[in-house]
């Protein structure tokens, strides 16, 4: 179990979030078969419009191979249906930094959030992010990957991020977005492992 999860949802802050079964319908009838009922999500309500959501999948492979799905920046939109953009771009202090840009459906229209986030690797355990430039006023967190098994064949996947909407944004429907597109992009990432790595059904 990964222990900053358990640790958060362990404050009297966090509620852990389940989808709703129509919701789960919907997502199933856009995007297919994907595993959307291996993820937790957790979250919590921070200072004023602050949210912290996490959320988390295991997945049956080692944790060198999940970091390279994680790190391979360009192609995460080619994989995970809500990011429409993913790519390195340059960092002035020769980091990594990269833009990426999401699309979600709100009141039948389309919103989209364009980020900039300096990425650091802590290779193969975590990977910070922080926005530097983007549509969020805070948009923090990090991946964390810990062994799910005593052999190293598989992995647990933490997503936390810590968010702070403009005002022009419903805090509340954005908190309930966030949580359904991680729920798919935990999902989406587990199953580009079954492409990757032909694990056996």
């Amino acid at each position: 179990m990964n222990s900053e999860f358990e640790d958060l949802t362990t404050e009297a802050a966090f509620s852990s979030t389940e989808l709703h079964d129509s919701e789960v319908d919907e997502l199933t009838d856009e995007y297919g078969d994907l595993p959307f009922e291996e993820v937790e999500v957790a979250t919590s309500k921070a200072d004023g419009r602050q949210r912290q959501i996490s959320a988390k999948i295991q997945i049956p492979y080692a944790i060198e191979q999940v970091w390279q799905i994680l790190t391979d920046y360009d192609r995460l939109a080619e994989f995970i249906p809500n990011l429409t953009k993913s790519q390195r771009i340059e960092h002035p202090q020769g980091g990594i930094r990269i833009e990426q840009v999401g699309t979600e459906s709100l009141l039948k229209l389309k919103f989209c959030a364009r980020v900039v986030l300096d990425m650091v690797e802590h290779f193969p355990h975590r990977l910070d992010f922080n926005m530097v430039e983007g549509d969020f006023k805070t948009f923090t967190g990090s991946w964390t990957l810990q062994p799910a098994s005593p052999d190293g064949t598989a992995t647990e996947l933490c997503y936390t991020v810590s968010i702070l909407p403009p005002r022009m944004m419903p805090v509340g429907m954005i908190e309930r977005r966030l949580q359904r597109g991680l729920v798919l992009n935990l999902s989406a990432i587990r199953q580009q492992a079954d492409v990757l790595f032909d694990h056996p059904s």
